[in-house]
């Protein structure tokens, strides 16, 4: 009886500690979909800003004068393909096969910091031409705007490597897969947000 008893409270341990991971997952999800949600907020103002003062060129430097497409398109296709790898890198996760899994980790990390050498050399290019942010209501939204997204990429590189040694010491526990797709949610919004830079920005900047 003493045993059967033994079973009963051991069982129940289980269930109530399997139904705590459930909501600890499902709250953690929650949470930073809510994230993902402010800094929509925050980048729906600076692009709000930049509409407003993108037109403002002081007498100073505009996208024309400035801007080189085909380096830019070339940055695009970096992050683009980094989405593209960290998706293989989950597929590798969803079937439990870590080393793979990290491969396509490492890629996706090169091609970030691919994209942010890019974007740094054209900052530093367009600071040498006195294009700096002071210059005028134009530049000052533009490095504002496409600053605050490098640093998200920068912020999401380093989640990455802190990711990867997790994975490397625990393996692909529950906690790290929730981790894991949570990094792969705002490195997609990371592309959703740069595609609508690339067009507003860029694009529609060349054309004024």
């Amino acid at each position: 009886m003493a045993h059967a008893d033994t079973v009963i409270d051991d069982t129940i341990f289980h269930l109530e500690d399997d139904h705590g991971h459930a909501e600890s997952g499902s709250s953690t999800m929650l949470g930073f979909w809510i994230y993902l949600m402010s800094d929509c907020l925050i980048f729906a103002m600076l692009f709000a800003v930049y509409g407003v003062l993108g037109g403002n060129y002081a007498a100073g430097p505009a996208p024309k004068d400035l801007f080189d497409l085909p380096l830019v398109a070339l940055n695009t296709t970096m992050l683009l393909l980094s989405s593209i790898t960290y998706g293989f890198a989950m597929l590798e996760m969803a079937k439990g096969r870590v080393r793979p899994m990290q491969v396509w980790l490492v890629i996706t990390g090169l091609f970030g910091l691919a994209f942010l050498g890019i974007e740094l050399y054209e900052f530093a290019h367009f600071i040498h031409e006195g294009a700096t942010p002071q210059r005028s209501g134009f530049l000052s939204s533009f490095f504002t705007l496409v600053g605050t997204h490098g640093l998200h990429v920068t912020f999401g590189l380093v989640w990455l490597v802190v990711l990867m040694v997790q994975v490397s010491r625990h393996g692909l526990i529950a906690a790290n897969q929730r981790r894991l797709m949570c990094l792969s949610m705002f490195w997609h919004f990371l592309d959703v947000i740069w595609i609508g830079v690339f067009t507003f920005v860029y694009l529609m900047g060349m054309l004024r």
